[in-house]
Parts: structure tokens; C-alpha cells; sequence
């Protein structure tokens, strides 16, 4: 049993020299031990280094949750501590960074997300990392351990010590792809999302940022994109807002990378630039999969020059943060490019070459702004495009697509819509019309993904069921989804938590058998303590569990 003192100190060693360009431009390298300034002390818009900011989160969270686990252990059970016995307090965390920190697990390379943990019963906590990143992972973990006295506003405890604990991630890339533009989602609630996702050690923050319905994302080489295609002129996020979500995610060990939309989902562009969409709010049913219809004219030259002014200016903004940009790619409407006037086919053998020369250009100009792309399935599974290698692909469609993927030799993300799309099973957003009996919308209005993923059918998805041995170094990680057609500001807090309240998903650990038990035990106690990152969902199951912690 082991105390948190509220006078802890941290120190950090390092005989390295941790990457200073990339999410670290801008930080200052930690080199001396010491308390830390106070926060008043520091600029708002440079918050600190990476170690400070973390260490502040870590002492934050553990003093304030007020966190006491009754709900772990048999009713009216004594499982508090004595407060009146003596006390062995945890003064000071150590953080020792090496090249070789003995974090060596017989992967290919070291994540520089790995990091050990000794939690001596002395008191004394020492933390061995290769990277600062893997300093962030560890207190987080440190953090889950902590218990506060239901007598002691200071009481915060841990029964778990002592304790060596060695982790890394079983995939590099952990994400939750969030649309923030078929619904308004102000960049307030996306900071609050990014803490609950460092919570759970995701690492990666997709923002669907264009599609169909609005175009929320400011340009300044094109002001008229966001002005006229956003809902509001008050519903834009500004070059600013961008920047500051960025950073944020930087600061918590998350990389936040944006997804433009192209060609298909781009009928908000029609606002400020008709001249370059097809089929504009014609009939969705034949010219979208959704309303409205609207895409990018295939043949045009004035395409290629908006894109590159386009991104010209996005993609510079958003390097400094990020090493990925999405560039879309999905459900393209072969229809729509017969009322297409540079095309005026819907014949795939037409658009195949146009389409490739597209993608080919939009590709180059993420790659001369030195990022890697990534993009949907559709445009190598069902259009056969030749991509470059270094393109991710991230399937989406069906649990079988990852496996075809990786046969065709490209890195990929699973997120199959089938296992771990959030916002399935709430029915259709699109409105009946009882007087078309062809409409597609009918009684019992079921969404497309029905029914709903609960957090269970989430845990148990095990990717790497069907990926043959040797092809398994192609999977890079996943994301889940959470599209915005019925997603908004008010119920976005309810929405994620079924992922975030539960422990051990498989993009962190890839051992799927797990007691389920144990797991719902282990959701129950992350429930209070995410309430202050982001809001606690529905409950999962049973309120009472006999039993200790894990």
C-alpha cells in the first residue's frame, strides 16, 4: 500500500536526444529534475514541454477525480485503508530515457510508446523510456492505480504496489476517425475528446473534415470555401481553432490529421465554386449515397488547380502537427458523371484513367508537402488504382477487406463498419416521403449498419483473425468511426465513452481472451474517472462485482 504525496516531484534523465522536428517542433527538451513551475508562471499559447505538461496532468487527475472504487468490491464491504496507521508516500517520480532502456519485446523495432515501470515499496517509482511518448503511456497507466479515501481529501492510494509493469502498444496505430462536418462539432468538444483518448492510450485522431452537408474547415487561400459552405459563418473552425486542436494532441501523445473528401462527398464545395461539381442535389438515391449528391467533375482543369491551392495551404499548416493526410476516396457515384459535362459517362473503363489521374495528382501534392497518405478501400479494392506504397489503405466495408489488402502488399487500418462503427443501430437520419412508394426509406427506418456496437462486440473484434502470418507486418492498426449524420455537440459525450470507458481494446493489446469479467469490472472502475475526459456513457451491465480491482 502506497500513498501519493501532494508535494510529489518528478525528475527526468536523459542520455539521449529525443527528435526535436515533427510533433516535438516547438518543445524544449527537459534536461534537469525538479518541481515544476506553476502553471500561471507559463505562456497559454506554449503551455510547456511534453514531460511537464504530462507530469501536470497525472497530479491533476489523480488529486481531483475523488475516485472511491465501492462499486468493485461486495456491498458494505471495508476496503479502505487505515488512515490513522503509518503511511509510506510516494514523494517523487523518476524518469530515466535511454537508447536501451531493456524495453526489447522480440517486435521488429521498439515502439517509442514502450515503457517499464517499478513501483518499489519504498515509495520510490522509477519509469524507463526510450521517448518522451513512452513517459506519457506510463503515467497514464500510474494514474489508473490511484484510489481516493472516501475520509481524506488527500487520500490518494494504491493497493497495487509493489508492482513492475513493461508495456507497448500492438499496433502503432490506435485511432477514432470523428466527423466533424455533417454535424457541427466545435473544436471545445474535440480538445475534450483528444484527453479522453490520451486516457486510453489512443494515439491517433482522424477528423473527417469535408464531406457532402457542410464545409466547416477555414482556407484562407479560398475564403469563400468556408464562408459559403459552412452552416453558419459561427460554425467555422478557424486556421487558429485547427492549430490549437493540433497542439493539443501533440501535448497529450495524440497525432490529429485531417481527411478532405475527394472526388466523391464534395457537393458543400458547390457553395463557393459550382463550376466544379456534378449532379449537385440531384435525386440521391440514383446520384449519392446520401444527401445531397454532388462530386467532383473528373475532366475538368480547373480541378486540379483549386485542389492544389487547396491543399497548398492546408497541408504546411497541418505538418508541423501530423505525418498523415486522408485524401477520401470513398463511395464515388458512377451516375453522376454522365450529367458530368467533362465526362458524360458512367461507363467505369471512361472514368478508371480520369480518376487515376486525379488521385495520382491530389497524392503528389501530399507527398511534396512530405506526408504520408492515406485512403479508403474503395479506391483500391473496388477502382483498382495503383497507389504508391507508402499509401495506407483503411478498410471500412466488411471485415474481409483488411485481409485483402494486405495480400496486394499495402499497409493498412481496420475499422470494419460491421464491428466498430459507433453510431450504427439509432435508425435513418433521412426523413420518410410517404408520398414516393419507391422511396428507400420505410417502416422500421433502420440505419444501413444496424444494429448498435455495443462495448463488448467492440472488445472482442479480433482483427488479425484471417491475416496470414506473413502478412500481418502490413496492419498498421485501426480506428473506430463515428460519423456525424446523428452525431452532434449533445450527444457526442454519450457516444464515445462505450469506447473509452473500457479497458484493453485490441488496437492495445492483442490478446482477445480476456475474462470477460474482469473487463467489465475493469469498465465499471474507469467509468467515474472518465468524467472528467470527455463524460461516462451509458452503464455496462451489473453495478455491484465481487472482487478486487483486475
Amino acid at each position: 500500500m502506497l500513498w501519493l504525496s501532494p508535494r510529489l516531484q518528478y525528475a527526468h534523465h536523459s542520455n539521449t536526444v529525443s527528435q526535436e522536428g515533427g510533433w516535438y517542433n516547438g518543445l524544449k527538451k527537459v534536461q534537469s529534475s525538479g518541481s515544476l513551475p506553476s502553471s500561471e508562471s507559463r505562456s497559454l499559447e506554449y503551455p510547456g514541454d511534453l514531460l511537464r505538461t504530462a507530469f501536470e496532468r497525472f497530479t491533476a487527475r489523480t488529486f481531483s477525480e475523488h475516485f472511491v472504487p465501492y462499486k468493485l468490491y461486495p456491498r458494505r464491504a471495508q476496503f479502505e485503508p487505515s488512515l490513522d496507521h503509518g503511511r509510506t508516500f510516494i514523494t517523487e517520480i523518476t524518469i530515466k530515457e535511454t537508447v536501451d532502456a531493456g524495453l526489447e519485446n522480440g517486435r521488429r523495432t521498439i515502439s517509442k510508446e514502450a515503457y517499464s515501470m517499478h513501483i518499489l515499496h519504498d515509495g520510490h517509482v522509477l519509469i524507463n523510456i526510450i521517448h518522451p511518448e513512452g513517459a506519457l503511456r506510463a503515467l497514464d497507466t500510474l494514474a489508473q492505480l490511484f484510489y481516493a479515501h472516501s475520509e481524506s481529501k488527500e487520500g490518494v492510494y494504491t493497493p497495487y504496489a509493489p508492482a513492475f509493469i513493461k508495456d507497448a502498444p500492438a499496433f502503432e496505430h490506435r485511432g477514432l476517425n470523428l466527423d466533424i462536418c455533417r454535424n457541427w462539432i466545435p473544436p471545445s468538444d474535440v480538445l475534450r475528446t483528444i484527453e479522453a483518448m490520451a486516457f486510453n492510450k489512443f494515439n491517433k485522431l482522424h477528423l473527417h473534415a469535408s464531406d457532402a452537408q457542410s464545409w466547416p474547415i477555414e482556407i484562407p487561400a479560398l475564403p469563400s470555401l468556408a464562408k459559403e459552405g459552412a452552416y453558419r459563418e459561427d460554425q467555422i473552425w478557424t486556421v487558429k481553432d485547427l492549430e490549437e486542436v493540433q497542439k493539443h494532441g501533440l501535448y497529450h501523445g495524440i497525432e490529429v490529421y485531417l481527411e478532405v473528401d475527394l472526388p466523391g462527398h464534395t457537393a458543400s464545395i458547390y457553395h463557393s465554386h459550382p463550376n466544379l461539381i456534378t449532379a449537385y442535389n440531384k435525386p440521391w438515391a440514383t446520384y449519392a449515397m446520401e444527401p445531397p449528391a454532388g462530386q467532383l467533375q473528373l475532366n475538368s482543369p480547373d480541378v486540379p488547380l483549386f485542389l492544389a491551392t487547396l491543399l497548398n495551404d492546408l497541408l504546411p499548416r497541418s505538418a508541423p502537427f501530423s505525418s498523415h493526410f486522408h485524401v477520401g476516396g470513398d463511395e464515388l457515384n458512377l451516375e453522376a458523371y454522365n450529367l458530368d459535362p467533362t465526362v458524360r459517362s458512367s461507363s467505369k473503363q471512361v472514368i478508371r484513367p480520369l480518376l487515376q489521374r486525379l488521385m495520382n495528382h491530389i497524392i503528389s501534392l501530399v507527398d511534396s508537402n512530405g506526408l504520408i497518405p492515406a485512403i479508403w478501400e474503395d479506391m483500391l479494392l473496388e477502382w483498382d488504382l495503383e497507389l504508391p506504397a507508402n499509401t495506407i489503405i483503411q478498410t471500412w466495408r466488411s471485415s474481409t477487406s483488411l485481409a485483402k489488402v494486405v495480400a496486394k502488399g499495402h499497409r493498412a487500418l481496420f475499422g470494419p463498419c460491421e464491428e466498430w462503427y459507433l453510431d450504427c443501430g439509432y435508425g435513418t437520419f433521412i426523413d420518410p416521403d410517404p408520398a414516393n412508394v419507391d422511396s428507400p426509406i420505410k417502416h422500421p427506418f433502420h440505419d444501413w449498419c444496424a444494429p448498435y456496437k455495443n462495448w463488448r462486440q467492440i472488445l472482442s473484434f479480433d482483427p488479425l483473425k484471417d491475416i496470414p502470418e506473413e502478412h500481418r507486418h502490413f496492419v498498421v492498426g485501426g480506428e473506430v468511426h463515428l460519423w456525424g449524420e446523428l452525431t452532434d455537440s449533445v450527444n457526442l459525450v454519450w457516444t464515445t465513452p462505450d469506447l473509452f470507458s473500457n479497458p484493453d481494446p485490441p488496437l492495445l493489446s492483442s490478446n482477445n481472451t480476456q475474462n470477460p469479467r474482469r473487463t467489465t469490472c475493469s469498465g465499471l472502475e474507469q467509468r467515474p474517472q472518465q468524467k472528467f475526459y470527455g463524460g461516462a456513457g451509458r452503464t455496462s451491465g451489473k453495478q455491484l462485482r465481487e472482487g478486487s480491482r483486475r
